[in-house]
């Protein structure tokens, strides 16, 4: 087995050499061919979007990072030729001040120039939206982080100037996909959070550019003669969307498949059996969680113990993180401290002094010491005022861009049941769980436990965002400190 890690940059290299080389871009199984015979390689992951459109929906990744660069190339371990749509930057001593050079010369899909205007305009284009109706905040581009930039200045048409407020990575972090003014400065705010569907083909500055879209079936994207580096080699790629990683699975088998994406854990078993498929793994900037409904009235949880500090803390202890990434995830996961992925090393720390441990008798004695205790003996604790109660943990279904695997579920609520606190499972399509997890304002609620999974890059940015929202109104829980498992992506080659 191989080591890989999460490189944009190195996916673009494989595929557009068309070499076996693999990537990694989520916490399941990809794979790759070396026999596209036709020189397009078809890729597939589960996916569903039904637009283009990157400040509208995250489900178009996949095939817009090909079409469009970021400022900064991104990988977990910020390699230093990491480019982008800039060649080179610098910051100042007092880290406040990037200086960015853009590629001279660099032109757009359809001819015209691409400069540091471009990018000026991607970034105050989502700026001047914050604090709206209609900020840009549900997509792919979105506000995050930008609140932190003091200014964005064009010093010429190749030299882009980021002045933040404090010191932060994010000029050089962010994954904001740059798009060209010329074409979506007559776009509103209000259309590009919603109808603006941004149609084939594209215009971008990346290596392929998209020139069809069947929605629920696949895009299809063609090199770009304009790659300020050359036009790939590849005739094309097709990536096509499925709802589940069964397809995908069967697809690489049969070698219909040249790349596949979102295999599970379990599919890693059954797919590294085959001798024409080649097991890589590398880290991953996800993660699985514990939340609580901590809300109280309406949308709030069945008991008020969810609210008590001492109550979530005994929880703790009765999660064995260790057990849930070699049992649930069978191997392809890492037990986690807290929120920040082991990936981030500039802000990860073990925090040994404080972390928890897996111990069902110390949770048992923090919930005595807490006032809810098995007062009649029947093995369910009373609350506080002596009355018994059930919590409901909700979780989403098990196939998914990230993987929640119900075994993970299952062993959280058998250790609750040992200590005294029975739990029922309830597991719901995406859509369901949404409304379930919205804000109280949006109509969400009514859950006491959430085992779930997101994706966040290593920036600050991101890593913030998170201790931010549980501050603000949405949404709605608290994630439990140490009781987070992040994951090893699996990488596979046909």
């Amino acid at each position: 087995m191989e080591d890989f890690y999460f490189n944009r940059r190195a996916v673009l290299k494989a595929l557009l050499a068309g070499t076996a080389a693999s990537f990694i871009a989520s916490s399941h199984a990809l794979a790759a061919s070396v026999s596209c015979s036709d020189q397009i390689v078809r890729v597939a992951g589960i996916a569903a979007p039904d637009t283009m459109n990157p400040f509208a929906t995250w489900a178009s990744f996949w095939p817009t990072t090909f079409t469009y660069d970021v400022l900064v190339g991104v990988d977990a371990q910020r390699h230093p030729d990491r480019q982008g749509f800039a060649k080179e930057w610098s910051v100042d001593e007092k880290e406040l001040t990037w200086t960015f050079k853009i590629w001279p010369g660099m032109k757009w899909s359809d001819g015209k120039p691409a400069t540091a205007k471009d990018v000026a305009f991607t970034y105050e284009y989502l700026k001047k939206s914050i604090g709206t109706l209609d900020e840009l905040n549900v997509g792919w581009n979105n506000t995050s982080g930008l609140e932190q930039v003091e200014s964005i200045g064009v010093l010429d048409e190749t030299t882009l100037q980021i002045v933040t407020k404090t010191p932060t990575r994010w000029p050089v972090d962010n994954t904001i996909m740059i798009v060209p003014e010329h074409i979506w400065n007559s776009v509103s705010h209000a259309d590009a959070r919603g109808t603006f569907r941004n149609d084939p083909p594209l215009v971008g500055t990346g290596p392929m550019i998209v020139a069809e879209f069947q929605q629920g079936q696949f895009a299809r994207l063609t090199p770009n003669a304009n790659f300020r580096k050359g036009e790939p080699e590849i005739a094309g790629l097709i990536f096509r969307f499925f709802p589940s990683a069964d397809s995908i699975a069967q697809g690489l088998k049969s070698g219909d498949l040249d790349y596949g994406m979102n295999l599970t854990a379990a599919q890693w078993t059954d797919v590294s059996k085959d001798e024409a498929i080649i097991v890589g793994e590398g880290r991953t900037e996800a993660r699985n969680y514990l939340a609580f409904n901590t809300a109280s009235g309406k949308g709030g949880g069945s008991t008020k113990a969810l609210q008590d500090t001492a109550f979530r803390d005994a929880i703790g202890y009765a999660i064995d993180q260790k057990t849930i990434a070699e049992r649930a995830f069978r191997g392809h996961a890492d037990p986690g401290v807290s929120l920040v992925m082991p990936a981030a090393t500039n802000y990860y720390s073990e925090l040994e002094d404080i972390k928890r441990h897996f111990d069902l008798e110390e949770a048992t004695r923090k919930l005595d010491a807490a006032g809810y205790k098995d007062a009649d003996g029947d093995g369910i604790r009373e609350d506080r005022n002596g009355n018994k109660f059930q919590l409901e943990l909700i979780t989403g279904t098990t196939s998914g861009t990230i993987e929640t695997p119900m075994a993970a579920v299952q062993l959280v609520a058998g250790w609750l049941g040992q200590i005294g606190i029975p739990v029922s499972v309830t597991q719901l399509d995406p859509g369901a769980l949404d409304a379930r997890t919205a804000s109280q304002a949006q109509g969400g609620g009514n859950w006491d436990l959430l085992i779930s999974g997101a994706w966040l890059t290593p920036s600050a940015p991101d890593l913030l965002v998170l201790g931010e929202a549980i501050q603000a109104i949405p949404p709605i829980g608290r994630t439990a400190n140490s009781n987070s498992w992040f994951r090893r992506s699996k990488a596979l080659q046909t």
